[in-house]
């Protein structure tokens, strides 16, 4: 009865609206949610959903993964990464086809798994390909404070971390395409809070909404963006309450600036994108 609700209101928006409606979700989460729970069916024809910059995994670059092999195939080296870095194409192999090849290529499932083996093998550099939003980097800030507690100096990160901000700034600046509103992504805004993406109503005037991962959370952070579009009066808003402060999470946010700082970044299939 609830998304009931929010459907009407939803057309009713879209009628005083007026015209077509581009909305864009950030988060390749999203896309994969939207997708399964039929979002697209349920909304007016007349909004359009946009796929964005993806997920980390997918815009890890090229040039990223090529290096990463070359390190595997090193004599003293394990590289250890996330299984789903596998399957992603360097210029002439991914790390699946390096592995079969004799790159010393393993699959953990966290990065303290990666810094266990490191204390179990003193004498092989052990280099962990750390992939991510802001969602996961604090973990991997994390496992560095334990590897330095520990004295594990023959561990090592591999950093291709991606700062969500930057990306839109990029996409807007570019002026290729028309968007009237962006769905963003809330497990990212859990760690950073939604301070980092009041910019985009301030300086472009883009309506943004910080939205959960269920259906009702996707439908009505559509609604939030289509009212604000009505309004003229866009901002950043947080549907997703239960989890996303403004602030985010201090603590998270506190050890990941102790071990990492913003560099320029690069992007597959967009490019190098300026921090």
């Amino acid at each position: 009865m609830k998304d009931k609700k929010i459907l009407t209101r939803i057309k009713d928006l879209r009628d005083s609206i007026g015209k077509q409606v581009k909305l864009m979700e950030v988060c390749g989460t999203h896309t994969v949610a939207i997708f399964k729970q039929g979002i697209r069916d349920v909304i007016p024809k007349e909004i359009s959903l946009l796929s964005g910059p993806g997920c980390p995994v997918c815009v890890t670059a090229i040039k990223d993964v090529d290096v990463a092999i070359s390190i595997a195939r090193m004599n003293g080296n394990i590289l250890c990464t996330f299984g789903d870095m596998m399957r992603v194409p360097g210029s002439k192999q991914s790390f699946f086809q390096a592995q079969a090849e004799g790159a010393n290529i393993r699959i953990v499932y966290s990065p303290m798994d990666a810094l266990k083996l490191a204390l179990n093998n003193k004498d092989t550099k052990i280099i962990f390909f750390a992939t991510g939003f802001e969602t996961t980097s604090p973990s991997i800030a994390g496992t560095l404070y334990e590897a330095e507690k520990a004295g594990a100096e023959n561990f090592y990160i591999y950093s291709t971390h991606k700062l969500v901000p930057p990306a839109l700034k990029a996409l807007l600046d570019s002026g290729e395409v028309r968007i009237d509103g962006l769905i963003l992504p809330g497990h990212v805004c859990t760690i950073a809070g939604c301070a980092p993406y009041e910019f985009l109503a301030s300086d472009y005037g883009v309506p943004s909404v910080i939205t959960g991962f269920e259906g009702e959370d996707i439908l009505r952070g559509i609604m939030m963006l289509l009212e604000q579009i009505a309004a003229k009066k866009p901002s950043t808003e947080i549907q997703y309450v239960r989890a996303v402060t403004k602030e985010g999470n201090k603590k998270a946010l506190s050890i990941l600036n102790e071990y990492f700082e913003p560099c320029d970044a690069n992007w597959r299939g967009i490019g190098v994108i300026p921090q």
